[in-house]
């Protein structure tokens, strides 16, 4: 998957926060270019296991789970016959550690995007079974019914809309990397980036952000130097050196890292988070089902009793993902507008 992606291009592809967590991996897929499954019989056992065979990106943690019958009663009837909730990952052919990537196992599916299907799949008291996709054919599988819905680090945009419905689960963000020996935080304000040298990759939303800034900063007297590597390599040479003061890229491709480099001479930290979708709005992942399924308000009031419960905030620690937890889910909320996306 190409790492140069825009706001625009949400549309037709990946975000651009996954793109470019795409690269933090160096972890193989399933084979073949279509869909891949596997399933794990969660809502029988009454608990669901995230982080396993995750290759150190997460802290493996048990959860207890069962189906709430109040919930399950909102299902279709066609799905809630059918005793399982057929989940779309769009994770082929690399993954996107941590959210979606084939485990140390070599062959199971992981991630925090296929362990919160599974947590849903368990309150709906339904069988989960996880099938694996390209970024393009997620959305033809939603389209043609080969899954009801996909957890897959989708943002929530108006265009969408006219295909879909969703039920949101993370915040879509952005957020800054540092060694973690760094005393500078980002404190939502540009005016904290005055004097900083920041990396970032070329072509995504977040270098169109940072450019922004670097603008303002400009007319106001103020210096902010932007620098570009080839690869995430280079850019953590650099930061490991001190020729950039931080890294500006996906939160979760940050999340990520930061587990990685935990026990090396170079630890790192994240310093702050920005909304993917600029100052105007808070981006939004959400689990996405094909328009008028019936299917958004039964997962939505799902995600809400694993927040109620705090199952949500312990599968989110457990990915290193506690910055993106959103206070509740909501079936459509205001998502990146036409002239944003």
């Amino acid at each position: 998957m190409s790492t140069h992606f825009t706001r625009r291009s949400l549309i037709r592809g990946i975000t651009a926060a996954t793109a470019v967590a795409s690269l933090a991996t160096g972890l193989a897929a399933c084979g073949g270019n279509s869909d891949a499954a596997t399933s794990t019989d969660a809502a029988a056992s009454g608990s669901v296991t995230v982080g396993q065979l995750s290759n150190g990106a997460a802290k493996q943690t048990g959860l207890k789970v069962s189906e709430v019958k109040s919930i399950s009663a909102e299902l279709p009837k066609s799905v809630k016959n059918s005793g399982k909730l057929e989940i779309g990952i769009g994770a082929l052919p690399a993954g996107f550690a941590p959210l979606a990537y084939v485990g140390s196992d070599q062959k199971t599916l992981t991630g925090a995007e296929p362990d919160f299907g599974r947590l849903v799949a368990a309150v709906l008291g339904l069988k989960p079974e996880l099938k694996n996709f390209t970024w393009e054919n997620l959305f033809v599988g939603i389209d043609s019914g080969k899954v009801n819905v996909a957890f897959s680090n989708v943002t929530d945009t108006e265009e969408r809309k006219k295909k879909y419905e969703f039920a949101s689960y993370r915040k879509d963000n952005l957020g800054f990397e540092v060694l973690k020996s760094s005393k500078w935080n980002f404190d939502g304000n540009y005016e904290s980036l005055a004097g900083k040298t920041v990396s970032v990759g070329a072509g995504t939303n977040q270098e169109k952000i940072l450019l922004e800034w670097k603008k303002k900063l400009e007319s106001e007297g103020k210096k902010l130097t932007v620098k570009y590597y080839p690869d995430r390599n280079g850019t953590y040479l650099a930061l490991n050196s001190g020729k950039i003061d931080t890294f500006f890229g996906p939160n979760p491709g940050i999340a990520y890292h930061i587990t990685q480099s935990a026990n090396t001479p170079n630890p790192t930290r994240n310093a702050g988070t920005y909304s993917g979708a600029g100052a105007s709005l808070q981006g939004l992942i959400a689990a996405t089902a094909k328009k008028d399924s019936g299917l958004a308000k039964p997962v939505a009031d799902a995600i809400n009793y694993l927040i109620k419960n705090g199952q949500y905030a312990k599968w989110l620690a457990a990915w290193n993902l506690s910055n993106e937890a959103v206070a509740k889910s909501e079936v459509n909320p205001p998502g990146l507008p036409l002239d944003n996306s």
